[in-house]
């Protein structure tokens, strides 16, 4: 048996003769291997396990994790045999279950070598004084200097070690960069291997993140970029292992990072959460890939990065294809095209690489072969190749996008859809089609599918249809009437078609769908209710069979669903929609008398904002009227406050009747100014603008600040102290308000006059109602001068 840490027996070097093999450490081996399922580093990135039962399981999206060999739950039994180990420290480990499955798998693991006792005791000091704090009246960086002058020749040992590594972390955090660099370069030859090692991979990723804070400091690019060289060049040499090791591709993302300038801790290339990502892909949040957020290159290093990619999949190449069934690997590769973004060529190779492809076609031309392409649907039926190609499509330029969707996905989507891992890469690819021809093709794919996309449980499918047919502008009624249809037959009442679009999965498992009803309780299905924040972003004409069914839907059922989180999101988008504000006025109502206790839930707080701003003044007085009763209440809760300013229930409070005329004042300022400056696409609903927008455009942002100087001109001003509540006072008091409120107007209106031109469209637009404007005040004024003429030459007459 071996022990593990400083106290390790003698052990041969890695640097015997050329046939020597090495045994294995089992326990670091088994330690690999049980907590490559459990790692925190993971979470996120999983996939349920797939079940086969009713497409209620099958309804949450979850994708399996099941891999080409089907991997099974770490077993204590399990046994392993020793296979053989190279001078390439690769080791052949193949893992025999109970069942006779067999699963390889490369793990390697660095042969310790002991620690002489003189080190041990200094390195031991040097952790007791950092425990007691006894390094107050020394300068830090100067003892973790020294410290770690005295490790040179011992950094392998003691970056994996188990109790030693953690001294040597604040020893990485606390030194100055020369001493960081010099560590680094004396272990850069075994940089690999400290990756890979379980207490190892923690000190090689914080020399990473101490890199890139002294990167801040001036005059240290040119000493950072020379070690870092170094260390890509053996990385790259030995990237296989360093990617199937669950420490060592988490170290080799963090490097990646450093070289592109991106944050080592940015969640998008380690482990991105499924809710953000469907949020990016349903346009309900930017894409930072989509947008080129990423960060500047000044404090990057461009050229690592395409020497350190170029080389891992330069030495991989043999390994491909066992590389695209590893989790681990599969998340280097991801991370690297997301940061090769804005580097053409290379993300261009890199992909065509990834795919298959011949390097003499990539050199031609790039061309994929009719060979490769069952192979990669094939490839797609995997969980970790699946996740890679989602990327591959998220990223791939215009053109390559192009030639994959007519190469790879033409005449196959309904059976890539119909794969609980497929279905994944067909909502990537419909939410990332770059143009209304391709959408054409999808439609005559998909278009007549949807329902059967429903009953297998793809809702994540429907939904990037609905969610691409909107970005994009094409089919959307179309697409509208087969998703009424999908859930609602020709015989029955259009009202039923937003409750089952919000329990989707609990209609699609009933077996008498007819007789279906809203469960007491049940809980919303997430999915459900991002299609209907989809639908309710087209036009109103479009969607009058969803806004017919929640606006007649049950009392009951309005307030359970604004109750839960997916519901009031649904309710939220109905009434910032193109919806007529009759429309939602009649939805409001239903709500009458249950505000104040919706208003103390979290979800239902912004149901109830939302509808203060879609009402009109008599529904608004009910809303404030219900709000005070909880007033104290609501001002100890979270989301209270914001609640309490926004709809101003501190004035309603005071003064009701001055409440009153603010609200209308603001109202009337909305709409004569949308009447002016609003779109023409917005012009048939002016409610609109009385709402926030979740559309992340331009313009909505520009509206957006235009109502906020609106409410600030018009927000409520303490009396003075000497102001007294008699009458005239009062209407003096008023008309100052109001003569505030038309100088608010006219500089608002200055301000978009002045920016015609840089807006040329909108003036366009805007210029003949303007100009006709103009002329009606300019009559007015030469009649009112000719009356005024008239009058006194008879009164002179008279006299």
């Amino acid at each position: 048996m071996v022990a593990i840490g400083s106290k390790a027996l003698p052990l041969p070097s890695r640097t015997t003769a050329n046939n020597t093999t090495f045994s294995l450490r089992h326990t670091l081996a088994e330690e690999e291997y049980c907590s490559y399922n459990s790692s925190t580093r993971m979470k996120g990135m999983r996939r349920k396990p797939h079940r086969k039962t009713t497409p209620a399981h099958q309804g949450s999206d979850t994708r399996s994790e099941t891999t080409h060999t089907h991997k099974k739950p770490y077993n204590p039994h399990v046994r392993y045999s020793i296979i053989s180990l190279s001078l390439s420290h690769s080791n052949e480990l193949f893992v025999d279950n109970q069942q006779g499955h067999a699963q390889k798998t490369k793990i390697l693991s660095y042969c310790r070598k002991q620690m002489d006792d003189e080190t041990v005791k200094y390195f031991t000091e040097i952790a007791n004084l950092f425990d007691s704090g006894g390094l107050d009246g020394e300068e830090p960086s100067v003892l973790c200097g020294n410290a770690l002058e005295e490790a040179r020749g011992k950094e392998v040992q003691l970056a994996t070690d188990h109790i030693l590594s953690h001294t040597l972390q604040k020893l990485l955090e606390g030194c100055d960069l020369d001493h960081l660099c010099a560590f680094l370069r004396g272990c850069a030859q075994d940089f690999p291997w400290i990756a890979i090692d379980v207490y190892g991979s923690y000190v090689a990723e914080t020399a990473l993140k101490a890199l890139a804070l002294h990167l801040e400091e001036t005059g240290s690019y040119s000493l950072i970029h020379e070690t870092l060289t170094t260390i890509c060049q053996v990385i790259a040499a030995n990237s296989v292992d360093v990617m199937c090791s669950r420490s060592g591709s988490h170290c080799l993302r963090s490097l990646l990072c450093l070289c592109r300038g991106a944050p080592l801790d940015a969640s998008g290339f380690h482990s991105a959460k499924s809710s953000t990502i469907l949020a990016e892909r349903l346009n309900l949040r930017e894409s930072e890939s989509d947008n080129k957020n990423l960060p500047p290159l000044q404090h990057g290093f461009p050229d690592l990065l395409k020497l350190l990619v170029t080389g891992m999949l330069h030495c991989c190449r043999e390994d491909l294809t066992f590389l695209k069934y590893d989790q681990c690997s599969s998340l280097v590769l991801q991370a690297a095209l997301k940061l090769l973004v804005g580097h053409d060529q290379e993300l261009l190779n890199s992909i065509l690489i990834l795919l298959g492809c011949d390097i003499e076609n990539i050199t031609q031309g790039y061309a994929i072969e009719a060979t490769v392409v069952q192979e990669i649907k094939e490839y797609m039926k995997e969980t970790a190749y699946s996740h890679l190609m989602e990327v591959i499509l998220e990223v791939a330029p215009k053109s390559l996008y192009e030639e994959i969707f007519t190469k790879i996905f033409r005449n196959s989507l309904f059976e890539i859809s119909s794969h609980h891992c497929g279905n994944f890469v067909i909502q990537a690819l419909v939410c990332h089609a770059r143009s209304q021809g391709q959408m054409e093709l999808i439609w005559e794919e998909l278009g007549s599918k949807v329902k059967h996309l429903l009953e297998l449980g793809r809702s994540g499918v429907v939904a990037s249809l609905i969610a691409a047919s909107r970005r994009l502008k094409t089919n959307e009624h179309k697409w509208c009437q087969v998703l009424a249809s999908a859930v609602c037959s020709a015989n029955e009442s259009p009202e039923c078609i937003v409750p089952r679009i919000l329990f989707l999965e609990s209609y699609f498992n009933c077996k008498d769908k007819s007789n279906w009803k809203w469960g007491n309780g049940a809980k919303i299905y997430v999915m459900g209710s991002l299609i209907l924040q989809s639908v309710f972003g087209f036009p109103s004409e479009f969607i009058q069979p969803f806004i017919t069914s929640i606006t007649t839907m049950d009392d009951g059922h309005v307030f359970e669903a604004a109750k839960d989180a997916g519901g009031a999101r649904a309710i939220e988008a109905f009434l910032t929609s193109n919806a007529s504000g009759k429309s939602k006025r009649r939805f409001i109502v239903k709500l009458k008398g249950r505000f104040a206790e919706l208003s103390i839930h979290p979800s239902g707080s912004f149901v109830v904002e939302k509808c203060f701003s879609s009402s009109n003044v008599p529904l608004r007085e009910v809303i404030a009227s219900e709000l005070l009763t909880v007033q104290n209440e609501l001002s100890k809760m979270k989301q209270g406050p914001h609640l309490l300013r926004r709809l101003d229930i501190n004035g309603f409070a005071a003064r009701p009747d001055q409440w009153k005329l603010r609200q209308a004042s603001k109202q009337s300022t909305y709409k004569e100014f949308f009447a002016t400056f609003g779109s023409k696409e917005q012009k048939s609903s002016s409610d609109n603008f009385l709402s926030d927008k979740s559309n992340p455009s331009s313009h909505a942002k520009k509206l957006k600040k235009m109502r906020k100087e609106i409410n600030d001109s018009l927000a409520p001003r303490a009396p003075s102290k000497f102001l007294s509540h008699n009458s005239s006072e009062f209407k003096h008091h008023f008309e100052r308000g109001q003569r505030e409120m038309a100088s608010s107007k006219r500089n608002l209106k200055r301000k978009q006059e002045g920016g015609r031109i840089n807006n040329p469209d909108i003036w366009s637009e805007q210029k003949g109602s303007i100009v006709s404007s103009d002329r009606k005040i300019e009559k007015e004024k030469k009649r009112k001068r000719k009356d005024g003429l008239g009058k006194s030459s008879t009164k002179k007459m008279k006299t």
